[in-house]
């Protein structure tokens, strides 16, 4: 076979950080970075210990880990509350008037929240949930816009010690239902609706068909789009109504560091979601550390990440992983090309946003929709990138770092899950050579490897399961309700290790390739390919948009390759355009690679946080019924044109 198209395209080409970022870098070179590893590992609980004690305790802890394989304890008998780590200690000082949250709404509406205001209206409002009969312990469901409230209303949970567990807004009424039942929420927070695309999202219809038959005593409403919605006397009521008028002052609570912090839940193919249960020290401790290492957080910074806050990288670095660090945190509520595809540019421009942190699918998105949009705007603000949510295909970077980062802002690609709360594998700005494409090394105190099944080490650019070899402090501890699921699902496959379905390699330089799902990968006649690797040849056609490339049963090489393309404007879709694509395929990866199937499509299966649904498609090339969590589909019409198209030409 071939040289691979990551090989191609990245592994002779390094990019390394500018003298002038790394001199400024909290990590200013890989030196560091191996004396910084060699102590963790050689120490991690030292390690640990030290990250964690520069959060607000109010008690110190006993033991820094309690490990009995897979159960974790961080910071035993330690205390302290997410809330005040987050904001009353910043309060306390001359960051009191900085800016916390800088907001956006998409019909142009802005706020600013400095840390004393923030500070107030997360007083308030855990105020008010305790006047409505919240106690420690209690679940909270959220089901809100990206809007301030949103912040406040997490913040307000962890200062009362009442668990939350955000619901994407993206979700259909059906699902919130399941996850308020599964977590025997009491209370759950909304809005009259949100802003999405020009139109308003039903929330509140949402929830009054959720929490039919649940265990929910309270509806809390946010007016955000004076939208006429029903209220339901003796249950529902208004945040202005509640919050508002509630007291601006509240000693928080100190909790044990094992206490739930938040339930988070994560869709399955098929069977009820999982609610992933993580707690307020270790968690915290992860987000703040992998927020200010990571992005190399500065004082002066004004740090966008795009994702919602019902997903875990809202969570770490949206709330708790900036507020943590002092940032000034930027949220904006609706779509990226809403009302055109500079949307994003605007913003960036507009607030002078120096750290911006989006996923693949959008980076591709931007790419579809040209050139031109971001070169309207002044995007001389940014210093460094970011990169989650999936493998990024190395075409998709370079348009990143030229068009966006003009060639002089590190890009940082993050390997991480909701599983593991904070980010494990990510390069570190000031001091790594990035490789287009790859996560690079694992972060300081993250033991990660590519091992084979039976947990023997990978060779170099030897595909294996991505593992994790000892306990970090933002693991999960449970599947909420389940844990026989969680030992099974995380500690069932590779002995001793914590392994949750990521296929990966390491080359020479021992930088680490996430190659996707390991149901991602496709075994054709014996040969096992990762899809990103097929997708990242078809993009860096000049004529590709955007692929998805899944598998379907084939009865003579046990699995046959299926590529869905979107060609870039002004291309035709056509069986000449397949013809070539083929070709270019093999001609990088070698004919085994060679797709059997090219189908085009004028958009592929995304959730609202731009994740493309490979498990969708895969179902639609093999001419199975769809089943499982569809809810997150932005658009559900694309699934059903997609098969529409698959039937006609069958």
């Amino acid at each position: 076979m071939s040289q691979s198209i990551e090989s191609v395209l990245t592994e002779n080409r390094s990019f390394a950080p500018s003298e002038e970022f790394a001199r400024a870098a909290q990590v200013k070179s890989m030196a560091q970075y191996e004396e910084m590893y060699r102590r963790a590992d050689e120490d991690p609980e030292g390690y640990w210990a030290e990250v964690a004690s520069e959060l607000a305790w109010t008690k110190k802890w006993s033991k820094t880990l309690d490990w009995k394989l897979p159960d974790a304890k961080w910071f035993v008998g330690g205390q302290l509350n997410a809330s005040v780590s987050c904001l009353d200690r910043h309060v306390a000082t001359w960051r009191k008037n900085k800016a916390a949250l800088l907001w956006e709404g998409e019909p142009g509406d802005t706020r600013v929240l400095t840390y004393g205001q923030l500070h107030r209206e997360v007083c308030k409002a855990a105020n008010a949930l305790i006047a409505l009969g919240v106690k420690k312990g209690d679940f909270v469901a959220i089901y809100l816009p990206m809007i301030p409230e949103a912040a406040i209303a997490m913040l307000a949970c962890a200062r009362i010690g009442a668990p939350h567990t955000v619901v994407f807004g993206g979700f259909s009424a059906e699902a919130l239902g399941d996850r308020i039942k599964d977590a025997k929420a009491k209370i759950v927070i909304t809005s009259d609706g949100g802003w999405r695309r020009g139109a308003i999202v039903p929330l509140k219809e949402n929830v009054d068909r959720a929490v039919e038959g649940t265990s929910i005593e309270k509806v809390v409403v946010v007016k955000r789009c004076a939208n006429d919605v029903a209220m339901k006397d003796g249950r529902d009521v208004w945040w202005h109504d509640t919050v508002d008028v509630a007291s601006p002052r509240h000693e928080a609570e100190s909790f044990d560091s094992e206490h739930t912090l938040f339930t988070l839940y994560t869709s399955g193919t098929t069977g009820k979601p999982k609610g992933i249960l993580h707690t307020t020290g270790g968690y915290l401790t992860g987000a703040y550390y992998t927020t200010k290492l990571v992005f190399d957080l500065r004082d002066e910074d004004i740090f966008w990440c795009t994702a919602d806050i019902g997903w875990v990288t809202g969570h770490s670095y949206v709330v708790y992983g900036p507020l943590a660090n002092g940032a000034t945190v930027l949220m904006y509520e609706g779509a990226p090309n809403q009302p055109g595809p500079d949307r994003f540019w605007d913003i960036i421009a507009k607030w002078g946003v120096t750290v911006f942190y989006t996923a693949p699918t959008a980076i591709r998105a931007f790419m579809r929709w040209g050139d031109q949009w971001p070169a309207k705007h002044d995007l001389s603000s940014l210093r460094l990138l970011g990169s989650v949510g999936e493998p990024i295909n190395p075409e998709a970077w370079m348009w990143y770092r030229e068009q966006i980062g003009h060639n002089r802002c590190p890009i940082v690609d993050t390997w991480w899950q909701t599983e593991t709360g904070s980010i494990m594998i990510s390069p570190l700005p000031g001091a790594t050579p990035t490789k287009p494409g790859s996560a690079t090394r694992p972060l300081p105190g993250i033991a990660a490897d590519v091992v084979h099944k039976d947990g023997t080490p990978a060779k170099a650019n030897e595909g294996g399961f991505l593992v994790i070899k000892k306990p970090w402090p933002s693991m999960l501890r449970t599947i909420f309700g389940d844990h026989e699921r969680f030992q099974k699902t995380y500690f069932g496959e590779v002995a001793g290790c914590y392994f949750a379905g990521d296929g990966a390699r390491k080359d020479a330089d021992g930088y680490f390739w996430v190659m996707g799902r390991v149901d991602d990968v496709i075994n054709v006649a014996g040969h096992r390919l990762s899809t990103m690797e097929v997708e990242s040849a078809l993009v860096s056609h000049p004529k590709v948009a955007e692929a998805a490339v899944v598998g379907r049963p084939d009865d003579l090489k046990g699995q046959a390759i299926v590529a869905f393309v979107t060609p870039r404007q002004g291309v035709a879709a056509d069986e000449a355009l397949a013809k070539v694509l083929r070709e270019h395929v093999s001609s990088q990866i070698g004919a085994l690679a060679r797709p059997e199937e090219i189908r085009f499509a004028e958009a592929l299966p995304k959730t609202r946080s731009g994740k493309i649904m490979r498990r969708l498609l895969r179902e639609v090339a093999s001419g199975s019924k769809s089943r499982g969590d569809t809810t997150t589909l932005e658009d559900q019409g694309v699934l059903e044109r997609l098969a529409q198209s698959f039937a006609q030409e069958e």
